[in-house]
């Protein structure tokens, strides 16, 4: 009986470790089975992204060609051209002071200058000047018209460029030896030269503003005590540098010089205020007799600047307009003072100065945000600020004609009145480029 119930427990001991040997081997299974399911999802997703070198080029170029956005259009009755030749972004333009040329800057290490008699032609031939080894984000014509100054985006310097004319007419541009050092700690914003060709400026994001000679010796430098500066620039009469920020108001010095052309200092001259937040951007009328603010409290403002600053007289206010703004919103102010132009992002609205009237919208003029926003200074050819600038010029002459008392006077006004509504007529009728 004994050996029965070994056998037994026995084989009861057997067939248990069978069982668990069985459980074993199935949870084991069932281990691998997953650990292959995940192995296959691994490779599956290395597969999909190990792509053979020869082929997954061609996959990304196709693509990028297929993403790659279309060349940006802008029609509007008042365009008078869209010059194409840079390949890459624009940063930066300038008129000439004797409103023969623009000159544009970007980031294909080229600046390129225009002939601003071809506005108006199908063709906008223009003359390339290189970068070497870098390239150019400010760019300002020297006020001769015959050199022109950049800033270097990886030198972070300024350069000056001399423009030579060659025996066929076309221009010939050289570098000077060398740049100008770095007196810098924060990013540049603007660049400029006076006018009257005896300084140059350049204004960082900082607090400070530099005046340079022209040989790249620092004359003063300036702390605007705005906390951080938004604009700058250098007036149109060359007496004048301006800055605004982030407090509310802009500030104004005079450079000054001697009756031999020497330096003396950099004096205060007036402070235009009255916004009630910070200032985005400022703009000058040819003569500096009025200025333009905007800012973020979505407002511009025109200012009378013509005062005797030294006497203590401060600029008084003509007009506050309310308008759209935004970081990086650029104002300007048409040569005579008779059209306000404020870019917000992509678009441009034009205003009567004299009115507040909101006179043209331009949508979608860039496909990107606006950098630069000017106007010609001479005149020379018809520009988008025409239309604007012709009918505040037409009400102008009409409220002096209603008050001229002398018949010749009146005669005078509304021969001028007549040929500045044919000059409107023809821009309006003027075809799209």
């Amino acid at each position: 009986m004994m050996e029965v119930a070994a056998l037994v427990a026995l084989t009861l001991l057997l067939g248990a470790l069978v069982i668990l040997v069985a459980i074993a081997v199935g949870k084991r299974k069932e281990e691998i089975r997953e650990e292959i399911e995940q192995a296959a999802e691994l490779t599956a997703e290395g597969s999909a992204a190990k792509v053979p070198a020869s082929k997954k080029p061609k996959q990304e170029k196709l693509r990028v060609r297929k993403d790659k956005a279309s060349q940006h259009t802008f029609s509007h009755q008042l365009l008078a051209a869209s010059l194409k030749s840079h390949s890459a972004n624009v940063t930066c333009l300038d008129f000439s002071s004797n409103g023969k040329y623009l000159a544009s800057c970007a980031d294909d290490r080229t600046v390129r200058i225009w002939s601003t008699k071809d506005f108006l032609e199908r063709e906008h031939k223009c003359l390339r000047a290189n970068v070497d080894l870098d390239h150019a984000t400010l760019v300002r014509f020297s006020p001769d018209s015959r050199a022109f100054i950049t800033w270097l985006a990886n030198g972070d310097t300024i350069r000056i460029f001399k423009m030579t004319k060659k025996e066929d007419g076309t221009m010939n541009f050289k570098a000077a030896p060398e740049d100008f050092p770095q007196k810098h700690k924060a990013p540049i914003l603007n660049i400029g030269i006076a006018e009257t060709g005896k300084f140059i400026m350049s204004a960082y994001t900082d607090t400070t503003i530099h005046i340079w000679d022209l040989k790249g010796e620092i004359l003063a430098s300036l702390n605007t005590n705005q906390m951080t500066n938004s604009y700058a620039a250098v007036s149109p009469c060359g007496r004048f540098v301006a800055s605004c920020g982030f407090t509310t108001d802009v500030k104004v010095w005079e450079v000054c010089f001697g009756k031999g052309g020497e330096f003396k200092e950099v004096a205060r001259a007036f402070d235009l205020k009255g916004h009630s937040a910070g200032v985005h951007a400022f703009a000058f009328s040819n003569d500096s007799h009025k200025m333009v603010t905007v800012s973020k409290d979505g407002t511009w403002k025109l200012w009378n600047t013509n005062v005797e600053y030294k006497k203590q007289q401060d600029p008084y206010l003509l007009k506050t307009v309310p308008c759209s703004s935004s970081e990086g919103t650029l104002a300007a102010l048409s040569p005579d003072g008779r059209v306000v132009a404020i870019s917000d992002g992509c678009n441009v609205a034009m205003f009567n100065a004299t009115t507040g009237q909101l006179e043209e919208e331009l949508h979608g003029v860039h496909s990107e945000e606006i950098n630069d926003l000017r106007f010609d200074r001479r005149q020379s050819h018809p520009s988008v600020s025409q239309r604007p600038r012709l009918p505040a010029a037409i009400r102008d002459m009409q409220d002096m004609l209603k008050k001229a008392q002398n018949e010749a006077m009146k005669q005078r006004l509304q021969q001028q009145i007549s040929e500045a509504q044919r000059a409107l007529d023809t821009v309006l009728a003027a075809p799209n480029e």
